[in-house]
Formats: structure tokens, sequence, C-alpha cells
């Protein structure tokens, strides 16, 4: 399982619904709208527009552990995996019990250009909205996140 920064996921994927004519609404507006625009919408359009709520990685994490011992479950985040994605695929592969890839093909995927980078006011709320999840997920896996916060 890869987590990415919540707060930049969100608005990653809120730029990638504007790129495909998928999303009408302002970053903003859709977030405020999310929860009525999801609830009653079929799971596979629910998604498209769960920029928020697909972010809420405690509670994610708690319905696998639920069902799966920790030990089963590999769980990296993105920043580390994109930054040293030998190393970091090196240790999935060995979680797997798979010797290492001798070698890596880098290609990014599903890059899209940003009509607009987020701006102050946006990155705030959306932290202020992960702050608790993000405290949750650092308890829960032991990890520093400091770099998901302001």
């Amino acid at each position: 399982m890869i987590l990415r920064n919540p707060v930049e996921r969100a608005f990653a994927h809120w730029n990638m619904q504007r790129f495909r004519g998928r999303e009408p609404l302002d970053f903003f507006d859709a977030v405020r709208e999310e929860q009525s625009r999801i609830s009653g919408a079929p799971p596979t359009e629910a998604r498209r527009f769960a920029y928020v709520d697909r972010g809420s990685y405690g509670q994610q994490l708690e319905r696998f552990f639920k069902f799966f011992p920790r030990e089963q479950i590999k769980i990296v985040k993105f920043e580390e995996f994109k930054n040293n994605q030998r190393e970091t695929l090196a240790t999935i592969f060995s979680f797997l019990g798979r010797k290492p890839m001798r070698s890596v093909r880098s290609k990014d995927r599903n890059i899209v250009p940003y009509n607009r980078a987020m701006n102050w006011e946006e990155r705030i709320f959306l932290y202020n909205l992960f702050a608790e999840d993000i405290a949750k997920v650092e308890q829960m896996l032991g990890w520093d996140c400091s770099d998901w916060k302001l």
C-alpha cells in the first residue's frame, strides 16, 4: 500500500479530474460539495469526487487491520518511493520474499499538467482537515509525517 501526503493527493486528484473534463467545480467548491456528491452515488462514481475522503488513511488502515495482520501489509510513503525507487522496490520485493529486480526503468504515470498550483489558503484548509488523521497514521505506523505537515 502506498500512502501519499493527503493534502497533495487531494489537490492532484482534483486536478486530474479537471484535466479529464470531469470536474466543473473549483477546488474549494468541489471539497465543500464532496459529501453531498458522493452520498448515494455508485462506488465508481463516488471515487471520482472523493478528494478528501480517499485521503483519510487512518480509517482505511483500521479496516485493513481488522482483516489482515499488520505484518502482512507493506505500507510505503509515496514520497519515499518517488525519491528512492530502487531501495524502496528492494524492500517491497524482500517483503514479498522475492529477489530484487536487476534494473528498474522509471516512467512516471498519470502525470498531467496543472492548470494552477494549490494556493496557501487551500493548503491550510486541507491540512486542517487532515491534521488529526495524519497524527493517527503516525501513531498507527510509527511514522514521522512531518513532511506532510505545514
